[in-house]
C-alpha cells in the first residue's frame, strides 16, 4: 500500500508566500500600478491570513495580469521571479523534508491554493514530481484571466485530492498512510482527513488547534 505524502506550499515548504510575491514582482517591474495593485494584494493577504479570504474575488484579481501578456513574456518574467524571488526562500530544511519523503518512495505533491502557473516551477525546483494547484484557464497557449475547476482551497483542496487520486485508481482510504503538512489554519477540512497532520510553521490559530489536538508541530524555519 502506498504512502502519501503532502506539502501546502507558502510559508509551509517557502518561507513567504508565492503568490503574494508574484504580485509583488509585477509592482517591481512595472507590469502593474504599485499603488493600486500593491493596496488590493496587500488586502487579500491579510483577509487570507485572518481566515476571511473571498478565493473568487482573489483569482479575479490574481490573474487578470496573465491575460494581459503574451505566454512568452510570462515564462520570462517567471524565470526572473524564481531567481530573485522563490530561490532565497527555499531554505534546507524543507529541501530535506521533502527529499525524505521522496528517498522513502512515498507519492509526494504539492498542493496549493495558488495557481499553477505561478507554482509548477516552484514545484519542480524542490524535486517533487505532482502538483495539485489552482489551474489558471488557458485558450490555446494564452491565459484567459479566469480560474478552471474548483479552486484548490479549503475545502476544495478536499475535492481537487480526491480527484487527483481517482485518476490514479487510489483513494485516502487505500493508503497505507497519508501526511500533510501545512502552516495554515485555513487548511484545517484537509489535515482532518489525512492520517498524519502535520502543523508546520503553524500561523497562531493552527498552532493552538494543533496542541489541542495532540498533532506534531514541525518549524522549518527556525
Amino acid at each position: 500500500m502506498k504512502t502519501l505524502a503532502l506539502f501546502d506550499l507558502d510559508n509551509t515548504l517557502l518561507s513567504g508566500d508565492s503568490d503574494y510575491a508574484w504580485g509583488q514582482y509585477l509592482i517591481d517591474q512595472g507590469v502593474v500600478d504599485r499603488q493600486q495593485y500593491e493596496t488590493q494584494n496587500d488586502a487579500f493577504y491579510t483577509q487570507y491570513k485572518q481566515g476571511s479570504l473571498d478565493i473568487h474575488a482573489f483569482l479575479a484579481f490574481a490573474l487578470a495580469p496573465l491575460a494581459q501578456h503574451s505566454p512568452e513574456q510570462l515564462a520570462q518574467w517567471h524565470r526572473q521571479f524564481m531567481r530573485e524571488y522563490i530561490h532565497p526562500i527555499m531554505g534546507e530544511a524543507a529541501k530535506a523534508l521533502v527529499r525524505q519523503h521522496l528517498d522513502a518512495g512515498h507519492l509526494c505533491a504539492i498542493i496549493t491554493a495558488t495557481n499553477d502557473f505561478v507554482t509548477a516551477p516552484i514545484a519542480s525546483a524542490f524535486g517533487v514530481p505532482h502538483l495539485i494547484a489552482t489551474l489558471a484557464e488557458r485558450d490555446g497557449a494564452r491565459f484567459t484571466g479566469r480560474a478552471a475547476g474548483i479552486p484548490c482551497f479549503r475545502e476544495g483542496k478536499i475535492q481537487n485530492l480526491h480527484d487527483w487520486l481517482a485518476r490514479k485508481n487510489l483513494s485516502l482510504d487505500s493508503l497505507a498512510r497519508s501526511y500533510f503538512y501545512s502552516d495554515s489554519m485555513n487548511d484545517l477540512p484537509l489535515l482532518e482527513k489525512v492520517s498524519h497532520p502535520v502543523a508546520t510553521n503553524p500561523d497562531d490559530r493552527l498552532r493552538k488547534e494543533a496542541q489541542m489536538r495532540d498533532w506534531p508541530i514541525l518549524e522549518l524555519f527556525a
